[in-house]
């Protein structure tokens, strides 16, 4: 039977005839025998072939093996006599299937930088860090969607080319056909972006089927080349009905914990590297985050604190500008050294869709730190009262006949709701303990850097 490593390492069926498919990490040579090392992905673990010169192509093929070829291997599983592995494969047949040129290919049995890799990105994933974050963000995205099937939220596939910007900031990319000669002549009849977040549709659904969720690419192209940002990335949005800012705060903190857990119990093998290699107490930070109280403080309170801290920050300190990610990192890791959401943020600072509170100044947004990484969810209560937010969307200078489909939703049996967006890479970053949001996505999309 054709298997994976990681089923193979797993279940150990030693006495059986199997067949693996991978590429080879490692060959070497003692008397008549040749040890291949072979990873298929599955797993961080390599198996080792055993391959003799019994074996018919043993001299022109065997010996020959090249870091990277591709082979396919049938044979014995046994238990191995070697120390730091179980099982080994006595092969019976071992059939290059393609062969990796060892003058030019790129990737050799030693560790290569990140930035390296960055330049690779079509060959990173054969290598232990990259293919173990791919696995990790793979578990992760798993989850997402149990969560929330779970919990009875229905998946909505909100749409990648829209007319509306969600956050107001003229952030979108274009859309255009390359035929378009004149002003006006627009393939959708009006100008369209690629989205920059799925949540005011998402909006529609939930005011329609109660709990809703999105999970797909958004786009912003914000000339940040910053190891925090990228032109491409995936946002969770989920969107309640009938839900405050408590019941979304709650559902947020709720969420992290479920894919953080996720991440150690499925995936300790590559967590493990990432600890030993990428960040010292990784797996220690994560096993917090599972078990402690998150901490929730207003906007206001996060001012007062960082203003009495002592603390010279590069970026000043006042009520009424925004948090930047050196104070966010600051209250998250030093002041409260455990997960922390803020609240109520000034009505200046935040789009025109979330709802004013009573006093006039804030709204009722939330922004949930993490340590290593400060934001990784931002989300609010909506505006359910059209007088409102039609005030602030002309103070905002959108045009209310262009989002009169969204206004139409305070119009027609309007109702609190709640919603949130969490930045997938950020998410990645954190359970990974990498450095830059590029090592996180599989191709990265960047200013100045679209590599394929």
């Amino acid at each position: 039977m054709k298997v994976r490593i990681n089923q193979l390492l797993a279940n150990k069926p030693v006495g059986e005839t199997v067949t693996i498919n991978g590429w080879v990490r490692t060959r070497r040579d003692t008397g008549a025998f040749s040890f291949v090392e072979v990873n298929d992905g599955s797993c961080l673990a390599n198996l080792q072939i055993i391959a003799d010169a019994a074996l018919a192509n043993y001299e022109h093929e065997i010996r020959l093996l090249a870091t990277g070829s591709s082979i396919q291997v049938t044979g014995l599983l046994r238990e191995s006599p070697g120390k730091g592995q179980d099982v080994e494969l006595q092969a019976s047949s071992l059939a290059l299937l393609g062969p990796a040129d060892p003058e030019s290919y790129p990737l050799q049995k030693k560790r290569h930088s990140l930035e390296f890799l960055r330049e690779l990105t079509h060959l990173r994933p054969r290598t232990n860090a990259l293919g173990a974050v791919a696995r990790v963000r793979s578990r992760l995205s798993f989850a997402v969607h149990r969560f929330f099937q779970e919990r009875g939220f229905v998946q909505i596939h909100t749409p990648i080319i829209t007319t509306s910007d969600c956050e107001g900031a003229g952030e979108m990319f274009q859309v255009i056909t390359g035929r378009e000669t004149s002003v006006g002549d627009h393939f959708f009849g009006r100008p369209a972006g690629l989205t920059v977040s799925g949540q005011l549709q998402a909006e529609a659904f939930a005011l329609a089927l109660g709990n809703v969720y999105t999970f797909g690419p958004t786009f912003r192209a914000e000339n940040s080349n910053t190891s925090r940002h990228l032109a491409e990335f995936w946002m969770i949005e989920p969107e309640m009905a009938f839900c405050d800012l408590a019941g979304n705060r709650q559902l947020a903190e709720e969420m992290l914990r479920y894919l953080v857990n996720e991440a150690l119990t499925s995936c300790s093998d590559d967590l493990l590297l990432f600890d030993q290699f990428i960040e010292k107490g990784l797996l220690k930070r994560l096993q917090g985050v599972v078990a402690q109280e998150f901490v929730q403080i207003s906007y206001s309170e996060a001012v007062e604190r960082l203003q009495k801290s002592g603390r010279q920050f590069t970026y000043p300190v006042s009520w009424g500008l925004d948090l930047q990610s050196e104070h966010e990192r600051y209250l998250c890791e030093e002041v409260f050294a455990c997960p922390l959401t803020v609240t109520d943020y000034p009505a200046s600072l935040k789009p025109f869709y979330m709802r004013l509170n009573d006093d006039g100044k804030t709204v009722a947004a939330m922004d949930l730190l993490v340590p290593g990484i400060g934001e990784i969810v931002g989300g609010s209560q909506r505006e359910e009262r059209y007088d409102l937010l039609a005030g602030r969307m002309s103070a905002a200078g959108i045009d209310l006949d262009d989002y009169s489909w969204y206004l139409d939703l305070r119009r027609y049996g309007s109702a609190p709701h709640s919603g949130f967006g969490l930045g997938f890479e950020r998410l990645v970053q954190f359970v990974t303990g990498m450095g830059n949001i590029r090592e996180v996505i599989a191709f990265p999309r960047a200013p100045g850097y679209a590599p394929c």
